[in-house]
Protein backbone atom coordinates (compact mmCIF):
# COMPACT_ATOMS: atom_id res chain seq x y z
CA UNK A 1 0.00 0.00 0.00
CA UNK A 2 1.32 3.34 -1.13
CA UNK A 3 0.50 6.94 0.28
CA UNK A 4 -0.19 9.44 -1.98
CA UNK A 5 2.62 12.44 -1.73
CA UNK A 6 -0.24 15.44 -0.65
CA UNK A 7 0.82 19.07 -1.62
CA UNK A 8 -0.01 21.77 1.00
CA UNK A 9 -1.73 24.85 0.36
CA UNK A 10 0.57 27.54 1.37
CA UNK A 11 -1.60 28.84 4.39
CA UNK A 12 -0.73 25.43 5.65
CA UNK A 13 3.12 25.19 4.45
CA UNK A 14 3.11 28.67 6.30
CA UNK A 15 1.92 26.80 9.36
CA UNK A 16 4.37 23.68 9.33
CA UNK A 17 6.98 26.24 8.89
CA UNK A 18 6.35 28.20 11.91
CA UNK A 19 5.98 25.31 13.76
CA UNK A 20 9.65 24.22 12.90
CA UNK A 21 10.98 27.40 13.36
CA UNK A 22 9.68 27.65 17.24
CA UNK A 23 10.14 24.15 17.61
CA UNK A 24 12.97 24.72 20.55
CA UNK A 25 10.90 27.10 22.37
CA UNK A 26 7.87 24.63 22.12
CA UNK A 27 10.05 21.55 23.37
CA UNK A 28 11.35 24.42 26.40
CA UNK A 29 7.29 24.85 27.06
CA UNK A 30 6.38 21.40 27.36
CA UNK A 31 10.15 20.46 29.06
CA UNK A 32 8.63 23.57 32.04
CA UNK A 33 5.48 22.33 32.07
CA UNK A 34 6.48 18.58 32.70
CA UNK A 35 9.09 20.03 36.08
CA UNK A 36 5.82 21.21 37.08
CA UNK A 37 3.73 18.56 36.69
CA UNK A 38 6.44 15.91 37.92
CA UNK A 39 6.44 17.85 41.42
CA UNK A 40 3.00 17.74 41.57
CA UNK A 41 2.49 13.75 39.95
CA UNK A 42 1.43 11.31 42.85
CA UNK A 43 1.57 8.37 40.72
CA UNK A 44 4.38 6.02 39.30
CA UNK A 45 2.89 5.64 36.06
CA UNK A 46 2.38 9.16 35.62
CA UNK A 47 5.40 10.22 36.67
CA UNK A 48 7.13 7.57 33.91
CA UNK A 49 4.75 9.18 31.15
CA UNK A 50 6.12 12.03 32.45
CA UNK A 51 9.80 11.07 32.63
CA UNK A 52 8.94 9.89 28.91
CA UNK A 53 7.90 13.47 27.91
CA UNK A 54 11.20 14.75 28.96
CA UNK A 55 13.14 12.79 27.54
CA UNK A 56 11.34 13.67 23.97
CA UNK A 57 11.93 17.17 24.19
CA UNK A 58 15.45 16.81 25.79
CA UNK A 59 16.16 15.92 22.42
CA UNK A 60 15.83 18.62 20.72
CA UNK A 61 18.49 20.54 22.45
CA UNK A 62 21.79 18.64 21.84
CA UNK A 63 24.47 20.86 23.23
CA UNK A 64 23.18 19.83 27.20
CA UNK A 65 23.30 16.13 26.05
CA UNK A 66 25.51 14.32 28.16
CA UNK A 67 23.63 16.43 31.50
CA UNK A 68 20.40 15.96 30.15
CA UNK A 69 21.32 11.85 30.03
CA UNK A 70 22.68 12.50 33.70
CA UNK A 71 19.59 13.03 34.39
CA UNK A 72 17.17 11.07 32.82
CA UNK A 73 19.01 8.34 34.01
CA UNK A 74 19.34 9.74 38.01
CA UNK A 75 15.33 11.33 37.70
CA UNK A 76 16.53 14.13 39.42
CA UNK A 77 12.94 16.71 39.42
CA UNK A 78 15.74 19.31 40.92
CA UNK A 79 18.47 18.74 38.65
CA UNK A 80 15.85 18.59 35.54
CA UNK A 81 14.39 22.26 36.62
CA UNK A 82 18.00 23.44 36.86
CA UNK A 83 18.74 22.07 33.82
CA UNK A 84 15.53 23.86 32.00
CA UNK A 85 16.53 26.68 33.77
CA UNK A 86 19.94 27.06 32.03
CA UNK A 87 18.04 26.41 28.23
CA UNK A 88 15.66 29.09 28.61
CA UNK A 89 18.55 31.58 29.16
Amino acid sequence: MTVAKQELSSTQRKIVDRYYSNLDTISLTKLQEAVSELYLAETDKKKDKLWKTVETALAKFPEVEARAAAVLRTKDIKALAELVQKLSK
